[in-house]
């Protein structure tokens, strides 16, 4: 489900609040935390799950380490 919500000045940062039928339908309640995950297309909100965390700093750190490898493969 694709959902419009607008952007906030929260202190120093900017939020966002997500419509209580989606948040409902995801699990999801204040104080929940979320990954927020920078792709190609935008911002991906997941629910937080210490096992993704960890998987997304070893791709990040494999990233970093074979650039160059990565650089030729995608050629």
């Amino acid at each position: 489900m694709v959902r419009s919500v607008r952007l906030r000045r929260m202190g120093g940062s900017v939020g966002t609040t997500l419509p209580k039928d989606m948040a409902e339908r995801l699990h999801l309640d204040a104080g929940d935390e979320v990954l927020a995950i920078e792709t190609a297309n935008g911002i991906l909100l997941t629910p937080y799950d210490p096992d993704v965390e960890e998987g997304l700093a070893v791709a990040a750190e494999a990233q970093k380490r074979y650039r160059g490898a990565l650089r030729e493969l995608a050629k």
